[in-house]
């Protein structure tokens, strides 16, 4: 170990320091102050004779008296199967009151980028439980799915309520997978954090999931290591232990703005609306964490959650996690304030890998065309929405008419089901062909006629009118 006592300045979280000798990039320093006390940093960059590193605890009570101790190692995680059904900080020390954890081995939280080669293609359903979701924008093991949100929408209770009810099915004659869910907050208030440890105990939830909390009070520097400490738990649980982890971020709006926080300390040059120019590859190097490794039993699906400042869709943040995503889930202001939850807006939503998914032996062999038709047919019923804002509904014909019901009950009875609701993909397909069976048959030009013939509910009204 080197120990100096040569301080220079102290910026922000940042602190500077002189040394003699070269010091690696994201080494553990261990800083101690005149009053005792001893804190946690990484070096942040290092050059001839000058290292700034970024304190995890905050720099309050640092000055230039102050020891730095470089510890010649990097930022690691003890991982075990133990963590599950644990709560850490945002540095990873368990604050559940519990024993002490006794790592199978401590691992680096950068992670080894998985190759490319190695990688084996995410096609199997995990079953959340949200017709929004599992129906039109499905979830599959090694994807990463965002969710969209902006601030006073609930996205936190529909992080919850995924957490605690998703699972992978399997096909006839698989032996059942365990399933795992690792948490990770950053930046939320005391009162969210009391929340979802309430909503963890309550539904029991806790058993099977990891929980990272870092509050809004905690420095900011924290912020950038949670997401990093919960992927490398998730690849050890997958990889090593053979389970599917689902990993849910929340919020990475935050985690952007720490990285805005410490790149003005460090007087960068500022990217689009003061972040980072690099913040676009930081970002991928957190979401590419996802995915299956041919040979290894186990799956790392993500599900980030973002804030859009000013329900801005075109904001550096959404941006550009949409190029590295597979997709993404929209949570709609004007149906949160119409009372339907969760409020998911389909249209705009996409599962880009939900087409591999999804069909028979998997979810059911109607889910596509149901699917397909459903989004083609609320599209249809949204646009005449704005007409009947100009000419009214009387001047409207009866299939316009009929697609109008259809789009209303398709928001009170398909995407409207609760956050205490799980329902089953054939729950949810079923609905699907109730609300298709208001269409007249001729309009479901998407679907199979075999298909049509099997599932298609007539009513007497129906077959009156036909004939």
């Amino acid at each position: 170990m080197k120990e100096y006592q040569t301080i220079t300045e102290i910026s922000g979280p940042l602190v500077f320091a002189e040394v003699d000798e070269p010091i690696g990039y994201d080494e553990i320093v261990e800083i101690e102050t005149p009053q005792g006390e001893t804190k946690r940093g990484q070096v942040l960059e290092s050059s001839e004779g000058l290292v700034a590193i970024q304190v995890f605890e905050g720099t309050t009570g640092i000055d230039r008296n102050a020891s730095v101790k470089f510890l010649g190692e990097t930022l690691k995680m003890p991982v075990t199967e133990d963590l599950l059904g644990r709560v850490l900080d945002g540095s990873g020390q368990p604050i559940d009151g519990g024993p002490e954890i006794v790592p199978d081995e401590r691992r680096d939280i950068v992670g080894a980028a998985i190759n490319p080669y190695s990688r084996e293609y995410p096609e199997e359903f995990i079953q959340t439980g949200v017709s929004a979701i599992d129906g039109m924008n499905t979830l599959v093991r090694g994807q990463k799915l965002p969710i969209f949100s902006a601030s006073g929408l609930p996205h936190n209770n529909l992080a919850l309520q995924v957490a605690r009810q998703a699972t992978v099915p399997e096909e006839e004659g698989d032996e059942e997978s365990e399933f795992a869910v690792v948490f990770g907050a950053m930046g939320i208030t005391q009162e969210e954090a009391n929340e979802f440890m309430q909503d963890f105990e309550r539904t029991g939830a806790l058993e099977r999931s990891v929980v990272f909390t870092n509050l809004a009070d905690d420095p900011a520097v924290e912020r950038t290591v949670t997401p990093r400490l919960a992927l490398t738990t998730a690849e050890y649980l997958a990889f090593d232990k053979g389970y599917h982890v689902l990993v849910i971020l929340t919020d990475m709006t935050n985690y952007c703005e720490a990285l805005r926080e410490i790149g003005a300390a460090r007087e960068e040059v500022p990217g689009r609306r003061g972040y980072p120019g690099y913040m676009y590859t930081d970002l991928a190097q957190l979401y590419e964490r996802a995915g299956r490794i041919e040979g290894r039993e186990g799956s790392v699906t993500q599900i980030p959650i973002l804030t859009m400042p000013g329900d801005d869709d075109t904001h550096p943040i959404p941006d550009l996690t949409g190029y590295i995503t597979e997709g993404q889930i929209y949570i709609d202001r004007d149906l949160n304030s119409q009372g339907i939850r969760p409020p998911i807006n389909p249209l705009p939503s996409l599962s880009r890998l939900m087409d591999d998914g999804i069909g028979e032996g998997l979810t059911r062999e109607d889910h596509a065309d149901v699917s397909d038709q459903m989004y083609a047919a609320y599209a249809e019923g949204e646009d005449l929405r704005d007409l009947v804002n100009i000419v009214g509904r009387e001047a409207l014909s009866e299939r316009d008419n009929k697609y109008l019901d259809f789009a209303e009950r398709f928001e009170a009875e398909f995407v409207n089901q609760g956050f205490d609701s799980n329902r089953s993909i054939a729950d949810t397909l079923d609905i699907g062909w109730e609300l298709l069976s208001t269409l007249p048959k001729s309009e479901l030009n998407r679907i199979d006629e075999e298909l049509i013939e099997e599932y298609y509910q007539e009513d007497a009204e129906t077959v009156e009118a036909e004939a």
